[in-house]
């Protein structure tokens, strides 16, 4: 698939063009996800995954829609699914074409003539609507069976008998409640219902297969829906959580239209940028009460570092000031000895852990919302300064425990349990890649924040703050110059462990990064070196690699159980958000280069081209060629990052 604004695919009856995945979104958590037949290879894909705690406590509630249309005294079957040692059942043969324009549209062909169906989440709202049009020219009879997991996303469902079978009619609305521990499920249809409850078994689910979970499911459904199709006139079917509202299908469906068709910036931008900004909405959530950025879909949640990282590409770059003050507000709010914490907790795991390298995070995320747009800067002094001036008391504190500094000024930071930076990772219990001590990157982060703490107080007339700040950053830098350049290998230090003396020469991209987030800390030369090494041995075209495969511990591929993948993350796999740091940090190494500025338009077309999830980038690919997609098959700071540097760097 080449990048268009909204995309669309002509799969004319064959499954491997339709194995591609979608993903519709309601700006407060909830989604709709599958492949383009509807065939779910994951456990998280459905057709109604509810956010019960919106953005998050998601439930897979309407898994599939066993779907038939019967034309005259033909039945066409428009399901497809994997059973066990059988091949897929054939609905995918009836499938033309699918396209998302906005919304999920999918053609069928049906003998002469044609089926469309239109899928819809309400913004804001657990509700799912379906919308058929038959183009023929006598009547037809569609029947849906809804298949139900009511689990949450991370589970499997398995037949037992401790469904609620009862059903309650009303005229047009059918009410189940399966599951007691779980609200009521709404069904809204304009013809009728007849109860057949039943399980379903052992659906088989390809990507968990390829993960080595466990890969089979059982379906509970209480009965079928049967409704006419007058020709030309859509019909509706809906779910919902709780309750439906008194608006119409119909209008729900062009309320969300209206909004979606919105996100397109216009013909006059480019198309990457078009189709990146339209792609950049799923991952926002807006329309509930507390703001916040979802990593990625279908299975990561509210992440901090994840959040900052993104904040530029999600919310600066479109101007949308407000919501980026929102999603700060719920970042800094939940805090632990002086630091963020790690991620916005579940419901049903409350403890979350302090971030490092995500509390530093704040510091350049703030930076860059000051200079996207000045007039936050009262929000800035009154809301985010007093947690930016907490972080830089508790790393500038006593030496003690997870982080401080060296007696040269250097962040240092140390755990035998939680991770300290983004690249910590570990394996039956063993950490991967052990970055405990001097990380590169941290360096670069702890001085550019305090660049900014010190402009901030200096604004909010502290000057004593302001000149511990100064102080700190100058005595950062100068240690960084003494300690981090390696002759040998022409490049920075990775880390470097303070208490052994032990240093990581391998070349990885956290000098990408910190060459990006603050260049003061190298000289001409050694921007130019770090940028050099990086496109020669880091750099493919689906992102850069998190470790020069010359190192002895390259590891090229990304597959297998959840051990034999750790293993594999930060020892050469390729993640895509890190394009955004190689495009800044080579533009301040050679900012006046203009085959450069080109060179970085294609890194990022590339890494958009070819994903998993139509119009999505994934969060990583094998470090070898083919460079094949994995990991979460949707991130945020993977587009987030593309965005921002086709407009933020290269102006486009």
């Amino acid at each position: 698939m080449k990048i268009s604004v909204w995309p669309t695919v002509e799969t004319k009856g064959e499954l491997e063009l339709a194995d591609a995945e979608w993903l519709h979104t309601n700006g407060a958590g909830a989604y709709s996800m599958s492949t383009l037949a509807l065939m779910h290879t994951r456990r998280f894909h459905g057709l109604l995954v509810a956010a019960l705690d919106p953005p998050l406590d998601r439930h897979v509630v309407v898994s599939h829609a066993e779907t038939c249309v019967e034309v005259g005294r033909r039945m066409y079957n428009l399901s497809t699914h994997q059973f066990p040692e059988i091949a897929p059942t054939p609905g995918f043969r009836l499938l033309e074409s699918f396209s998302q324009d906005p919304l999920p549209r999918w053609v069928y062909r049906l003998g002469k003539y044609r089926l469309e169906r239109k899928l819809c989440l309400a913004r804001g709202r657990n509700m799912v609507i379906a919308c058929y049009t038959w183009f023929g020219k006598t009547p037809a009879r569609l029947t849906m069976k809804p298949l139900l997991s009511m689990r949450p996303i991370h589970d499997l469902r398995s037949e037992h008998g401790g469904i609620v079978q009862k059903v309650s009619l009303r005229r047009g609305e059918v009410m189940i409640q399966p599951v007691r521990e779980l609200p009521r499920v709404v069904f809204g249809h304009p013809g009728m219902f007849m109860g057949s409850p039943d399980w379903w078994r052992r659906f088989e689910y390809s990507e968990d297969m390829r993960r080595h979970v466990h890969y089979q499911e059982d379906l509970w459904t209480p009965g079928h829906f049967e409704m006419i199709l007058a020709p030309g006139e859509p019909s509706y079917l809906t779910a919902a959580v709780d309750e439906l509202p008194s608006q119409s299908p119909a209008e729900l469906m062009a309320q969300t239209t209206q909004v979606l068709l919105a996100l397109d910036p216009g013909p006059e931008r480019p198309l990457a940028v078009r189709s990146l900004t339209i792609a950049a909405e799923q991952f926002r959530v807006p329309a509930c009460s507390r703001s916040a950025s979802l990593a990625g879909y279908p299975w990561l949640g509210v992440r901090t570092r994840d959040t900052l990282v993104s904040l530029p590409g999600l919310y600066l770059v479109p101007r949308l000031f407000e919501e980026a003050k929102g999603v700060l507000r719920t970042t800094i709010a939940l805090r632990t000895d002086g630091l963020l914490v790690s991620h916005v907790p579940e419901q049903s795991s409350p403890v979350a852990h302090p971030t490092v390298d995500g509390s530093l995070w704040l510091f350049e995320a703030v930076r860059m919302l000051l200079c996207f747009a000045p007039e936050t800067e009262g929000f800035v002094l009154e809301e985010v300064y007093p947690v930016l001036r907490e972080i830089f008391e508790r790393i500038s504190r006593t030496p003690g425990e997870l982080v401080w500094l060296t007696d040269d000024g250097l962040v240092t930071s140390h755990s035998d349990t939680e991770p300290v930076t983004w690249m910590d990772s570990r394996a039956k219990g063993e950490a991967v890649t052990p970055r405990h001590g001097l990380a590169v990157e941290m360096q670069a982060l702890w001085t550019r924040g305090s660049e900014t703490l010190e402009a901030l107080a200096r604004r909010a007339g502290d000057a004593q703050l302001a000149e511990r700040a100064g102080y700190a950053r100058h005595r950062a830098q100068e240690a960084f110059r003494r300690r981090f350049w390696c002759d040998s290998a022409s490049y920075p230090y990775d880390c470097i462990d303070d208490a052994s003396g032990a240093s990581d020469s391998a070349v990885r991209p956290n000098a990408l990064l910190a060459l990006a987030i603050d260049p003061s800390l190298f000289e001409g030369w050694q921007a130019r070196a770090i940028v050099i090494a990086a496109r020669e041995h880091l750099l493919t075209p689906r992102g850069v690699r998190t470790l020069d495969p010359a190192s002895p511990g390259y590891v090229g591929y990304y597959e297998g159980g959840m051990e034999e993948r750790r293993a594999a993350y930060h020892q050469g796999v390729v993640w895509g958000y890190l394009i955004g740091a190689l495009a800044r940090a080579s533009l301040r190494a050679l900012p006046d280069d203009f085959e450069l500025q080109m060179d970085i338009r294609d890194w990022v077309l590339h890494t958009i081209e070819n994903g998993p999830v139509l119009g999505q980038i994934a969060q990583v690919a094998t470090g070898d060629a083919p460079h094949q997609a994995g990991g979460c098959p949707a991130q945020a700071w993977s587009v987030a990052e593309a965005l921002r540097t086709l407009v933020d760097d290269l102006k486009l």
